[in-house]
């Protein structure tokens, strides 16, 4: 107010119309509210950001998409890129969702920063910027009063203490990945050089004896046995079952002739 007054005053005795000084007035004063309501907006992204990186991050059961955990480390890197010094929470939130992505060599990039680095405690930043000063005032009064933002509070607190107790953890199973990684990029580019096939390929990053490979072959190199081709019941020939001889009545008979002589000797005797 004091500005404005001094600008004024030199305005009027300068010989501008008193409509045109406080036109200019009213004009200074809506940019001078645009400017500082972007840099709380962008104060309020960085606490947003917390958020949804503490949430995703927390061991609670819950199964996150891969779009959402990726929507996350956007937010962080439109931050990091954003803010020339930004805060380590958020190069830990960050690198951390980095892991859970699997984005290891990214992950290394941002836990090193503030696992390993000199540089990587509050206490090396010297010189803020007006970024960072409105930064650490909302936190320093988030964490006088808590109870007027308890999630951001609860948030803040878990990466604190995640970054305190699983930083180096995190770090370490990142270069674990980011080596078997590369480990298994560099065998997949040898077989590809010795003319591999794809199969191939897939069989040797298989375990052995898991699985039968391709080609006829077993685990254990030995050929597998042919499969045996599968006879519907209809090709398949049907047996008749025995038949059955009837017995002709008159087959034991005797010729008529003989009848004729029997009858005829009974007579006779």
């Amino acid at each position: 107010m004091l500005a404005f007054g001094v600008v004024g005053s030199m305005l009027l005795v300068a010989g501008f119309p008193a409509f045109v000084v406080f036109f200019f007035g009213i004009f200074a004063y809506f940019l001078f509210r645009i400017f500082a309501s972007g840099s709380r907006n962008e104060t309020r992204e960085i606490f947003e950001f917390y958020l949804s990186a503490n949430e995703i991050l927390r061991d609670d059961g819950r199964n996150w998409f891969g779009f959402e955990v990726r929507d996350a480390v956007r937010r962080g890197e439109a931050i990091v890129d954003r803010m020339s010094t930004a805060p380590p929470l958020v190069y830990f939130a960050l690198g951390a969702l980095y892991n859970k992505a699997g984005e290891h060599q990214s992950a290394i990039n941002s836990l090193t920063r503030v696992v390993e680095s000199e540089g990587g405690s509050e206490s090396a930043y010297v010189y803020p910027t007006p970024e960072l000063r409105s930064y650490v005032k909302v936190l320093r009064k988030i964490e006088r009063e808590p109870t007027e933002a308890p999630l951001t509070s609860a948030s803040i607190r878990a990466l604190e203490r995640a970054r305190r107790l699983r930083g180096k953890a995190l770090l370490d199973e990142s270069r674990a990945e980011y080596l078997k990684q590369s480990e298994q990029k560099a065998a997949a580019a040898q077989l590809t050089q010795n003319g591999a096939s794809p199969v191939d390929l897939a069989i040797s990053q298989r375990s052995n004896g898991t699985s039968p490979s391709a080609g006829g072959h077993s685990a254990d190199g030995e050929p597998a046995p042919a499969p045996q081709p599968l006879i519907s019941s209809e090709a398949r020939p049907r047996r008749e079952p025995p038949r059955k001889e009837k017995k002709d009545p008159y087959a034991n008979r005797k010729p008529i002739v003989e009848v004729l002589h029997d009858i005829y000797d009974k007579n006779v005797q």
